[in-house]
């Protein structure tokens, strides 16, 4: 696992969900704020993103993605100044519609834990709009292609299918967007952590083996650079220091085993470098405001304070 990847896994909550629609002007409608992180893609036509807060809206072409990690409201229209109506996920046809221009949008949405976001998704914007690029982003526009497929052709298996590419698809969403950051001058923050060879070859050590016994020595030696430097360069970018990252992804590794497995307490403590159940249910209980035995029960996150 990378560390982008291992952003989404723990924050993800439930299971994305995604829909094709063919819509003919003059159409519009309204996504809630319960709606989740949502993505649209234009497969054919055009049309316009109405923003979340009175927002400018956007003109979306042919092959254009936009991203909206934090579910606010916001609407998809033929024209801005058409009225729009609340999407119905259960109608089979998404929307009635006029019988003008047809366009075909891919619009779907990721259940993802806002209340601990990763703080690597802190760097991200409430909206990512990728315009298509002709010759750019290939791998994103063959992963968008990939589901429009499956989506407009259900073949057996497509269950399973569309639920793999959905999540492919956010990753090649966020994974496009900070490469592109990363190529800005100058370059700052997560963006640059992940293209970093020291800070990012330090985050990729903590991320495949948090049960091991880091020290800021340790990951300086991993990062090759002094123990002054590394700490300077990591706290810059990460934006916090490496121990209190470390802790922050040791408890958040920890929530997840006990959300998801039935793993005794102490095989979890281990998991997460901590040899004592005692010290990992007072770790635990600082970051999370709870017992691991309550979270286990009732795993409703108390703290919200994030890593960065």
């Amino acid at each position: 696992m990378d560390v982008l990847t291992d952003a989404i896994t723990a924050m993800r909550t439930g299971r994305p969900h995604s829909k094709r629609h063919v819509l003919a002007s003059p159409w519009g409608m309204h996504f809630r704020d319960d709606y989740g992180a949502a993505f649209h893609v234009v497969l054919q036509g055009s049309c316009w993103l109405l923003p979340p807060r009175d927002a400018t809206p956007v003109q979306l072409g042919l092959g254009d993605v936009v991203f909206l990690q934090n579910g606010a409201p916001h609407g998809l229209a033929d024209h801005p100044d058409t009225p729009t109506r609340p999407f119905d996920p259960t109608r089979q046809d998404g929307l009635p519609a006029g019988d003008g221009t047809a366009t075909i949008l891919l619009c779907g949405a990721y259940v993802l834990d806002a209340a601990r976001p990763h703080p690597l998704l802190s760097a991200v914007p409430p909206m990512i709009h990728l315009p298509a690029r002709l010759g750019q982003r290939d791998s994103l526009r063959a992963a968008v292609g990939m589901l429009g497929d499956e989506l407009s052709t259900p073949r057996p298996g497509s269950t399973g299918v569309i639920a793999a590419f959905i999540d492919t698809l956010l990753l090649y969403i966020l994974r496009t967007w900070f490469e592109e950051q990363a190529q800005e001058v100058p370059p700052a923050g997560w963006a640059l952590a992940l293209q970093d060879p020291a800070v990012g070859g330090a985050l990729q050590a903590i991320h495949d083996a948090p049960e091991r016994g880091w020290t800021v020595a340790d990951l300086a030696a991993t990062a090759g650079l002094s123990r002054a430097a590394f700490a300077g360069r990591f706290a810059t970018l990460v934006g916090c220091p490496p121990m209190k990252y470390l802790t922050w992804w040791r408890m958040t590794t920890a929530a997840r085993l006990l959300r998801e497995s039935n793993q005794p307490l102490a095989t979890v403590a281990r998991q997460v470098g901590y040899g004592s159940d005692v010290a990992f249910a007072l770790a635990f209980k600082r970051e999370y405001g709870v017992t691991p035995g309550r979270y286990r029960n009732d795993p409703q996150p108390t703290d919200l304070e994030g890593a960065g």
